[in-house]
């Protein structure tokens, strides 16, 4: 079933729509401390919100923990929330992550709406209904399928975003156009930041969250297809986890982009993946994402957190790589040699 997905130049109409669509007997309005100051202000007078009780949380993904979605149930709990209360998830990623999450095992599950305020939570988070919190140092490890009542997505919200938190979203839509066509991908290939303006960058958005949308309503439990979206989160969690270890967290988008360059190699020596189209690829990351500095030290612990990947099986490490841009080859393996000859790839490219 395809999900209710809103895309408005009228945030406050869409809202107001979306709330009203959804019987409740309570109003519950989750933010991080960060949307709360930049994001509410925009929403708080749209009627249908004026009675939601707040309920706020530390910003940052090293807050996506237990702790963090105790203090939301908690906050539900003594708000007298009921099964037939609602959720408006207002924030990025790690707020529509962590509270659709906490609707969706509050009292076996409430309803809830999100609101994405990110790129990356626009395009990629609060569409396709997964929800969860970090443990044990690993991303994403606890959670559920467990799709939003609604998802309002409106560009407003990017005229807050840093250049960095534009860039972090926009390696999700590259992946996307990956996944696609070659003139989708080539559409993505260009300067980012001033396509956020406009019809353009709304075109752009829907079309990322259509090739998402495609995939989730074909295999929406992860069961096959979906794998296709890890494009790049095999090698990229395990570098995020890394850096979190290290107590110096990253942005998902960056390192999702570090690792398209490690998988797009591996898609190179064992699925033929163009080379020239490796090297665009490789090029274009480090010119506008960087590079996190590991060494070969570090590979060791980096296989360790790729083995926990949640698409593996029977220990395994299971790889989305490309034949060819749309050419999507799911469980695919590599010996611990490949892995460290991507890791080579990345630290001397």
């Amino acid at each position: 079933m395809k999900q209710n997905i809103v895309f408005t130049a009228t945030l406050g109409n869409a809202l107001e729509k979306a709330v009203g669509g959804v019987r409740h007997d309570r109003l519950f309005c989750l933010t991080d401390e960060t949307t709360l100051q930049l994001c509410w202000p925009l929403v708080k007078d749209v009627p249908a919100m004026r009675d939601a009780r707040m309920i706020t949380i530390k910003a940052g993904d090293e807050h996506k923990t237990l702790e963090s979605l105790s203090s939301v149930w908690s906050a539900l709990q003594q708000g007298g929330a009921t099964r037939r209360s609602l959720l408006v998830n207002l924030g990025g990623g790690m707020v529509t992550d962590l509270g659709g999450f906490a609707a969706s095992t509050f009292k076996r599950g409430m309803a809830y709406i999100n609101v994405p305020t990110t790129l990356l939570s626009q395009v990629d988070a609060s569409v396709g209904g997964k929800t969860g919190v970090n443990f044990g140092g690993l991303k994403n490890e606890i959670g559920v399928f467990s799709e939003a009542d609604t998802v309002i997505i409106a560009t407003d919200f990017l005229r807050s975003l840093d250049e960095e938190n534009l860039l972090s979203g926009y390696a999700e839509m590259l992946k996307h156009g990956l996944l696609d066509t070659e003139a989708h991908w080539a559409s993505l290939m260009r300067e980012p930041f001033s396509l956020f303006e406009g019809e353009e960058g709304r075109a752009l958005i829907e079309r990322s969250v259509a090739v998402k949308e495609r995939i989730v309503t074909e295999d929406p439990t992860e069961k096959g297809l979906r794998k296709a979206l890890n494009l790049g989160h095999t090698v990229g969690h395990a570098l995020e986890s890394l850096a979190l270890k290290r107590q110096q967290p990253v942005l998902h988008g960056y390192a999702v982009a570090w690792g398209l360059v490690s998988e797009l190699f591996l898609s190179n020596i064992k699925e033929q993946f163009p080379t020239d189209r490796l090297r665009q690829m490789t090029r274009y990351i480090f010119d506008h994402y960087g590079k996190m500095a590991i060494t070969c030290d570090d590979y060791p612990v980096l296989l360790e957190l790729m083995s926990h990947d949640k698409k593996n099986e029977a220990g395994v490490i299971n790889f989305t790589l490309l034949g060819g841009i749309g050419d999507i080859r799911i469980n695919r393996q590599a010996t611990k040699e490949e892995i460290y000859e991507s890791l080579d790839f990345y630290r001397e490219s």
